[in-house]
């Protein structure tokens, strides 16, 4: 049998790609084998459509939508990918300033640069998204085409963050270059309630998490759990103040703006969990999480009042309850942050891959990889002999 000539089209905006089209790639009713998670709100239409339409990328944002796809010869959409060309490194959470800097004062040009990714968000999952009954060479065809965009477009590099375990062998296969991170996930192991999954931790641990919950909701604060057709306006309005106060605080400008919280909740509501604590009445913190089919994703959090522990109270206690409560498999809680691992997250590797056009920077970067990788797997093998569990 001859293979399908695919035909490789890009696009600059979700606008360009019917809803439906997209998603039969991006979240398949019945997923591809080894897909991993089956229903991934951070790869739908609705949610990248949302920061194009609100402003988040776009124009004046340093994102800038290059959406690729592998077509068959009748026009059907067999696979496509989140791409993005950048001009600078904010908002991936895979750190890459050091090699523009080294790159750049050599002569270099490091951007624009393309990247495969859901903006703001370091989530794994698929990216290179092919449609459950697409023809074979669909994901070959797809790859390729993305691989040709350095040359094809003038840019350095090429890069995929946070591709799940099967498009990252996929990828490792294919030659690019491996990076490895870190970061800290909830498991539930078939855990009945807060209390069985405490039962599961040493004792020393147990008892702090007790305390620091006591602690947290000591000042007569009230949480309250938000999802579906119960977000209101008012719910943004109020943590749209605490986003932007952190974000302010943290790193400058917040990269998500107040129409995108709305625009969010019209087409995604029933994936989004909205936690928020209440002073008298008042609402005055509140931690996001939007629910896959398999785990509940802590993205952005914040809070108007200072209160001891209140953090880990809306951020990861929350969120532990609720996936042991809906039996998701694990709970992620965002990029970083050591200590999440003493309430009972634990160490995990994440993934990307990465092209370069110059085969200087393609010699030092796979260098300085191969080295941090070794680090990140010391890392993590401290972490799991010294995790927060019962010893057998």
């Amino acid at each position: 049998m001859n293979p399908v000539p695919f035909r490789i089209r890009q696009v600059d905006s979700l606008a360009a790609i019917p809803a439906q089209d997209w998603d039969a790639c991006a979240n398949p009713a019945v997923s591809p084998e080894g897909a991993g998670e089956r229903f991934n709100p951070f790869l739908s239409h609705a949610f990248l459509a949302a920061l194009e339409t609100t402003g988040c990328v776009g124009k004046g944002t340093g994102w800038f939508p290059a959406h690729l796809m592998a077509e068959t010869p009748g026009g059907r959409i067999a696979a496509c990918a989140p791409v993005y060309f950048k001009t600078h490194s904010l908002g991936e959470y895979v750190f890459d300033q050091g090699l523009a800097e080294a790159y750049q004062r050599v002569g270099g040009r490091y951007y624009p640069k393309a990247l495969v990714a859901t903006p703001f968000t370091p989530v794994q999952g698929r990216r290179l998204l092919v449609a459950a009954n697409a023809p074979p060479g669909a994901r070959e065809a797809l790859l390729a085409g993305l691989r040709a965009l350095p040359e094809a477009a003038g840019l350095s590099s090429l890069h995929i963050t946070f591709p799940d375990a099967a498009d990252h062998a996929f990828l490792a296969a294919a030659g690019m270059i491996q990076r490895k991170g870190q970061q800290f996930h909830f498991f539930n192991r078939g855990y009945n309630n807060f209390d069985d999954f405490l039962g599961a931790l040493a004792s020393r641990k147990r008892k702090a998490i007790r305390k620091e919950r006591a602690e947290a909701l000591g000042s007569g604060l009230v949480v309250e759990r938000v999802t579906g057709r119960d977000l209101t306006e008012a719910h943004w309005d109020a943590f749209f103040e605490f986003y932007t106060d952190t974000g302010s605080r943290k790193w400058g400008r917040p990269y998500l703006t107040r129409a995108f919280f709305s625009q969010l909740s019209a087409t995604l509501a029933d994936r989004i969990l909205l936690v928020v604590a209440r002073r008298g009445g008042r609402p005055i913190a509140g931690a996001l999480n939007l629910i896959g089919d398999d785990a509940l994703y802590g993205r952005n959090w914040g809070a108007i009042e200072h209160h001891p522990c209140l953090h880990f109270e809306l951020c990861y206690y929350q969120a532990i309850e609720f996936a042991i409560e809906r039996g998701l498999k694990r709970v992620e809680a965002g990029a970083q942050g050591e200590h999440k691992f003493s309430r009972g997250y634990e160490a995990v590797p994440t993934f990307s891959s990465h092209d370069f056009d110059d085969p200087r920077l393609a010699a030092a970067a796979a260098d300085f990889f191969a080295r941090e990788a070794r680090a990140v797997d010391a890392t993590i093998a401290e972490y799991a002999e010294a995790g927060p569990f019962r010893k057998a």
